[in-house]
Parts: structure tokens; sequence; C-alpha cells
């Protein structure tokens, strides 16, 4: 299960074995130096980003170990990998003037090291795939010259490669780190903070109070509540893992599909990394690349993303024609009390994001630094409200040891795909690519969107959806944006259909969890998923017909009625495919589905 961080929720089974002082202290430091970060001022790439990456290595070498090889060799490999780490901290000035030029025997030894270690840290974190692209990129950047053609480079010197790689901001301590370090980090540790305490809960009672009662209650329960989750978590593993732990029971109590409501939680769940704020990281990643301010990046993904949750709504009521999809008893859903007391939970945090970032004027970092404060002050009260020094400690214990871990896991992705994007950079390989798929495309955007398309699913079933993206950006992008497409657009695209693979055989993270939770054929959910999620597959395409969607921020009417027509069609589609009716009155919904979107 490569997708999605699946290592999150893989370890998480052995979290009450290993609630050791030990981890919930690591955990604190990972938490205080990111937060330190925000408030202290200006710190030097070279000493944050090092220092990272050395919190993260016992998470990912030592705490995440499942046999005692692993957690033997992860001990020495963390002791050396800090020692490195420490070794570019402590000579940042020095280094800083050697231009990404090594010059002593030691330099380079440490820098092989360190790539090595990126590769290795990553690979325990979420598998093979990653850093054999990565592998990939260092054997070109080595061997490059030997290609003949216009895809070989000139050749690299060895301390010229090694140097900018790993004593220079160019690979290992690039920009996506920086991101990772001063703003992925900080949202981790939010939603780390929230998933602590009670606000879980909310989101699960929010959700029935407002679907339960409907037909297909309990999937539509399913679908917003992973869509409130997902707002935090941006992982479509964690979505199923925590809010599937309670709906896919659920489903199956009041006679679902076994097949269905596991493909509900995987599609559901799937959403949150497509879901402002977080989206699996995304959109922090979008400010960096693209240089666009953040709430503008939240405001353009908003509507397609609300897009997503409305077509998923729409297959649970088709799939209502083929299944007796009962709605929730009234009795396991949650008097207004509860859902008033509860919701406060998440609330009370995101006003203070959301009030700080829009009213106050502050960087996204520094708001959700300010609502995990206001967050970890509500770890004081219990369900109930009623007031707990205990459990205050024991939930700050259970949000340092998950926040430790995903910072770590994330940190890991990052760290190596931005060898990738050092190595793409500096032999131009990223131009090279560019120019194929403009060759091929015959300078046409959409065979250009399609050849894009192809790549990001591809890449995406074998990569995390966050590296995928900036691997399948940073090549295919700058060909898009020639073609005309605004370079948000452009960056939103390929986001969403490095995302495919979650919900797609052969390798779809949420659905292989989702169905061992429910425990049905992983092939029969997949089906169901990709029937339920086909406004994944369609809508990237029609935010390209319909450019407007991505415009709330600047004109809210055409991008209100862009997203109608979108939903109207979307609808006629999900219908026309999942409904139980005449074959050939389902054909003709997805034919006129698809003229509404693309036609009119």
């Amino acid at each position: 299960m490569p997708n999605s961080l699946s290592s999150l929720t893989a370890s998480a089974s052995g979290d009450s074995a290993r609630f050791a002082p030990g981890w919930v202290a690591l955990g604190a430091a990972t938490i205080l130096f990111h937060l330190g970060l925000i408030f202290y001022g200006l710190t030097p790439a070279l000493v944050s980003r090092p220092m990272h990456m050395a919190l993260a290595l016992p998470w990912v070498l030592i705490f995440m170990a499942t046999t005692p090889w692993q957690r033997a060799s992860g001990w020495v490999l963390t002791v050396f990998g800090i020692a490195a780490c420490a070794y570019i901290a402590l000579n940042e000035r020095a280094l800083a003037n050697q231009y990404g030029f090594i010059d002593t025997h030691l330099q380079m030894a440490i820098g092989i090291f360190l790539i090595g270690l990126a590769l290795e840290a990553a690979r325990r974190a979420i598998g093979w795939p990653l850093p054999l692209v990565a592998l990939g990129a260092l054997a070109y950047g080595v061997l490059g010259q030997h290609i003949p053609g216009a895809f070989g480079h000139p050749g690299l010197p060895m301390q010229s490669l090694v140097g900018t790689l790993t004593i220079a901001e160019g690979g290992l301590w690039g920009s996506l780190t920086g991101v990772s370090v001063g703003v992925v980090a900080i949202f981790v540790i939010f939603g780390a903070v929230l998933n602590a305490g009670e606000a879980g809960q909310g989101f699960m009672n929010l959700a029935s109070a407002m679907a339960g009662r409907l037909t297909g209650g309990g999937a539509k329960v399913s679908v917003i509540s992973s869509a409130l989750m997902g707002s935090i978590s941006g992982s479509a593993s964690a979505n199923v893992a925590s809010t599937g732990a309670i709906t896919i029971p659920s489903m199956v109590r009041l006679g679902y599909p076994r097949s269905l409501a596991g493909a509900v939680e995987a599609v559901a769940s799937s959403g949150g990394q497509i879901m402002p704020p977080l989206m699996g990281a995304g959109a922090f990643v979008m400010v960096e690349l693209t240089g666009t301010p953040y709430t503008e990046i939240m405001a353009a993904a908003m509507l397609p993303a609300l897009l997503y949750f409305a077509t998923v709504w729409v297959g649970i009521n088709a799939y209502a024609t083929r299944h007796d999809l009962k709605p929730m008893p009234e009795s396991d859903r949650p008097t207004p009390r509860e859902v008033l007391v509860t919701s406060l939970f998440f609330a009370v945090p995101f006003v203070i994001l959301l009030e700080r970032i829009f009213n106050g004027g502050v960087t996204p970092q520094y708001a959700a630094s300010i609502a995990i404060f206001a967050g970890a002050a509500l770890l004081l009260f219990d369900v109930r409200l009623h007031f707990s020094l205990g459990g205050f400690f024991r939930r700050m214990a259970d949000a340092a040891m998950t926040a430790g871990r995903q910072v770590a896991v994330i940190g890991s992705i990052i760290i190596c795909a931005s060898l990738v994007i050092g190595v793409l950079s500096m032999t131009g390989l990223g131009v090279k690519i560019t120019s194929g798929i403009l060759s091929l495309s015959g300078e046409m955007l959409w065979p250009a969107l399609l050849l894009t398309a192809l790549a990001c699913l591809i890449l995406g079933m074998e990569v995390p959806t966050t590296a995928a993206y900036v691997i399948c950006v940073s090549v295919a992008g700058p060909a898009l944006i020639s073609l005309g497409l605004e370079p948000l657009m452009a960056h939103l695209f390929v986001f969403w259909f490095a995302l495919l693979s979650t919900i797609t055989p052969p390798v779809c993270g949420g659905v292989f969890i989702a169905a061992g939770m429910v425990g049905e054929n992983w092939l029969k959910v997949a089906l169901k998923a990709m029937a339920l999620g086909i406004g994944l597959y369609i809508i990237p395409l029609a935010m390209i017909a319909n450019p407007d969607i991505i415009r709330l921020a600047f004109d809210p009417l055409a991008a209100a009625f862009d997203t109608v027509k979108i939903a109207v069609g979307l609808t006629a589609i999900s219908f026309g495919v999942i409904a139980r009716r005449a074959w050939w009155l389902r054909a003709l919904l997805v034919v006129a589905g698809g003229l509404v979107i693309f036609a009119f």
C-alpha cells in the first residue's frame, strides 16, 4: 500500500504497545521544534531542514521497524544520520560559502551517506517505488552524459552533483523540504492535536445529525464525516482507518453490501487529499511552486472538492435504486446537545484558524500555530466537558506520538522527492521531457492533458500523491502552461490526477484498507469505488473546460454558474453509470451529462 501514507495506519495498531515515554518525548520535541521555528524568527535553511530530517529518522527507522534486523540497523542509521545532519547544521555558514561544491573527502562521504539515508528512510516509510524513481534520477545525473541524443547531458562533476544535493539548497534541503518544515509539519501537528481530543467524535456526530435520517444515511454519514476529517488529516488511509472504524460496521449492520460499504469509505476518505485547508500537503507545495497565496489556492480548490463529495452523494442515491440503503436508526443518532458539545472541539480551533488567516492577515502556519494552542486547551475536557488534568496529559501524549510519526513519514517522502527535483533541475531533464510532451501532443492542449493524465496515473500508482504531483508537475506543468493553461489550473489538474491511484487498480491504498476492514474482495470494492468516485476522473477535465470554477475569489458568480453546470452533468453521468435503469436510458444520461459539462 504505497499510497496516501498507508504506513501511518499500518503502524497505528501498535501505538498502544509502544506508548513509551521516550517516544512521547521525541514527539513533543518535534512539536516544539516546528512551533519554535514559527515564533523564534528566521532560521537558516541549512539548520532547520537537516534538523527536520534528524527528528524524522528515529520514527521511520526505529519506531516503524518490524523485525530485529530493521530495529538494529535502524539504530545504527539513526545515530550516524543525526550526526550527519548535525554536521550540516553546525557548519552551515562555511558550507553556504562553498556554493554546492564539495572540497573534502569527509564532505563527500557525508553527502553520499545522506543521499542513501534519504532513500532508505523513504523506502521504510512507504516502500520501494519512490526511492526507485529517485535512484533512476540519480543514475541519470551520474551517467546521463553517456546517453546519445537530446536526452543526454554534458555531465556533472561528482563534487558538484553530490554537493548541490547535500550541502546546498538544491536537493535534500531544497524549497520543498522547506515547505515540509515550515508549513506541512504545523498543519500535521494541528490535525494530531484535534484528533487526540473529541474532534473526531464531533465530526461523526455532526454528520449523523445532518444525514443519518436520509436514504443511504449510513453511507452519507461516511461522506460528510470523511470530508470534515479529511480537511485536517489529508490522508486517505488515515481517514479510512479512523472514520471507517465507525462507519463501515454501521453500514454493514444496516444491511449494505460489504463491497459498497468499503467503497463508500474509500472514496469518501480519498477526498481528504483534495479538501482544503490541508489537501494532503499539496496546498502548501502549490504555494511554493506557483507563488500563489495560500488563501487563493484554498478558494480555487474548494468548489471542485465540494463537487467531488456531491458526486459521491449522488452515487449513493443511485445505488439506492439497486439496494435497500436504510437510514441510520434514530437510536444511533446523536442528540442535539451531543452534536453541539462535540462540535465545539473542532469548531473553535477551525474558527480561530480561518479568522486569523482571513481577518488577522497572518500566514497560514502562524494561524495554525495559534489554533494548535486552542486545540490543546480543549484537551483539558472530555466529551461531557468534564475537566481532567490526567486526561489532558494522556491526550497530549497521544497527540505527540501521532504528530511525530506523521511529520516523519511526510518529511521522508518530501525529502526523497526533493532529490528527484534537484536532479531534474541540474541536468535540464525536466525541460527535455516538457519538449517531448509538446512534440507528442502536436502542441495541442487536450492531447497534452491526456498524456499528462496518463503519466500522473502511472506514477501515482506507485508513488504517494504529493510526491507524484511534485514530480509530474515539474516535467509536465511547463508544457501545459506553454499551451495556454494558467499555472494554478495546471497544478490543480496534475494534483487531481495524481490522486487517482487511491481508488484505481492495481494499486489503490484506500481500497485495500477498506476491503480489509469490511472483509471483502478488494477488486469488488475497487469497482464500486471507481463508479462512486467517477468525479475524480471527470472533474479535472471539467475544470479545464470550465475554468471559472477555480475563480471563486475573483468572480464568484461565474464560479457558481460553472459549478452548477458541472454538478448537473456529473449527476446525470453518475446515475447513468450506477442506477438500475434501462440500458438506453443510462447511456443517454451519460452522453447528456458529458455534453452539459464539455459542450455547453
